[in-house]
């Protein structure tokens, strides 16, 4: 009996063993995940690999944590735990890695062109890395074969290779510069002096010794002159300019080549309205104008004034006295911020001026006494020419009508000599009145003319 009953029970304890590991490997086998393992690029969001977890049909609730830092380069876990009578985990093994190659970035050209007898010399470089920021000082540089081989590996051994192309040869050529300016004027009767001139290579260095000068000047005789400076380097690469030397009668403009002349000039402008309206009248008769600019008013209308072939002289930047005339730096600041606007507008570097308020204004004694006297011959020295008038409409003054204008004018012109006009184009009775004078010039004989730099100047007396 009690051998049965032994029997019994270990019949017994062998279903539950069997039952309890059947229990077990159900619950074991009722969760299943997607994958085992994963790879998510640094710095990128992920997702949690998806699962099924159901026992006798029915969904059964499981737990899930992850160590998972993207931001980090490293190996981690995502554990899948389900609690059901026992206890049954499931592991995914996460790698966090970077896949990206760093970037090498050149400055300059990737093909440059480096002097023959010289090295060349780095335009700099920068390396970047996703994962590892900046890693410049661990690009590897290598010279070889006519090229520069930057390489740079980052922390997980993603390398980037990168290379620039170097010519050996000389292609830029030599630079002349001309002391002085490219236009310089001297008066009939005086005795030209080489300004002199200096020549650089960006391979050869200094080439001033190797300039030829080619061209004479006779100041005995008015004209323009051209004077031609040619230099070459290793690689003969030529280089050629030109200087004009103006040898000018300094008389004023009464001669026999301008009798009975008009040149009409316009100080001021432009104006949006009143210069638009004298353009109008002027092309209307194709008569050809002098305007001496500032800078105010619209671009257009100078590039206008210039590709309708008047010219486009220099007044003053800004027309304030007080700036002006308070010392002669100060006057050619202003008259070169006028000069790149009608330059950088017209592509003419003009070398025709007038003096604000005239060069016999007495108001520049307020601020600098004797500078006109000083910049009267400095600007000639730097290569201008400049204009005052022998007639004046009144504009600027008490004339106020369209009809005062054209009769200042009509009263003061003369067929024995050039008559210039000194105008404001920012005046509506100026505008008012250009068609009626333009009308009784052509009427009465008179040959209309832009002033040019060739023509000799009407100037009056210098009283500061």
């Amino acid at each position: 009996m009690k051998k049965v009953v032994l029997i019994v029970v270990g019949i017994i304890l062998l279903l539950c063993a069997i039952s309890v590991t059947s229990l077990y490997l159900l619950v074991n086998s009722a969760l299943k995940v997607e994958k085992n393992n994963m790879e998510i690029p640094v710095f990128e969001e992920y997702e949690i690999p998806s699962y099924k977890a159901k026992i006798f049909g029915k969904n059964i609730k499981v737990k899930i944590k992850d160590n998972i830092n993207k931001d980090k380069i490293g190996n981690y876990k995502i554990t899948y735990e389900l609690n059901f009578i026992f206890k049954t985990k499931k592991v995914v093994h996460v790698k966090v890695v970077d896949k990206e190659n760093p970037v090498i970035e050149l400055s300059g050209e990737e093909e440059v062109n480096a002097c023959p007898n010289k090295s060349y010399t780095e335009d700099g470089y920068k390396a970047i890395d996703n994962y590892d920021g900046e890693l410049t000082d661990k690009v590897s540089v290598d010279k070889k074969d006519g090229k520069i081989v930057y390489s740079i590996k980052d922390s997980s051994g993603n390398e980037t290779i990168k290379e620039r192309i170097i010519n050996y040869k000389d292609e830029t050529k030599p630079t002349i510069k001309l002391n002085g300016g490219s236009t310089i004027v001297y008066n009939l009767g005086g005795h030209y002096k080489e300004n002199g001139y200096s020549a650089t290579d960006n391979c050869n260095g200094t080439l001033t010794s190797k300039v030829k000068v080619e061209g004479s000047v006779n100041t005995k005789k008015a004209g323009s002159y051209k004077i031609k400076y040619t230099v070459s380097d290793d690689a003969n690469n030529i280089t050629t300019v030109t200087r004009t030397v103006v040898v000018r009668n300094t008389k004023a403009a009464s001669g026999n080549n301008d009798k009975g002349v008009i040149y009409l000039t316009f100080d001021d402008g432009p104006h949006a309205t009143y210069t638009k309206k004298i353009l109008d009248v002027l092309k209307k008769y194709n008569v050809k104008a002098t305007f001496f600019v500032t800078c105010s008013g619209p671009d257009s209308l100078i590039v206008r004034e210039h590709k309708e072939g008047h010219t486009v002289a220099l007044h003053t930047a800004s027309h304030n006295y007080k700036t002006v005339y308070s010392s002669v730096d100060n006057y050619f600041k202003d008259l070169n911020k006028v000069s790149d606007r009608v330059y950088r507008l017209t592509g003419v570097r003009s070398k025709v001026i007038r003096f604000p308020g005239g060069s016999s204004n007495t108001i520049s004694r307020n601020y600098s006494p004797g500078i006109m006297s000083t910049l009267s011959i400095e600007v000639v020295n730097r290569g201008y020419n400049y204009f005052d008038w022998n007639i004046t409409s009144g504009d600027a003054g008490s004339t106020t009508s369209a009809k005062g204008v054209f009769n200042n004018v009509k009263n003061g012109l003369s067929k024995s000599r050039g008559n210039v006009v000194l105008m404001h184009d920012i005046k509506p009775y100026t505008a008012n009145a250009i068609e009626d004078i333009v009308q009784y010039g052509l009427k009465n004989g008179y040959e209309f003319r832009a002033l040019t730099y060739e023509t000799r100047p009407t100037r009056h007396g210098i009283n500061n």
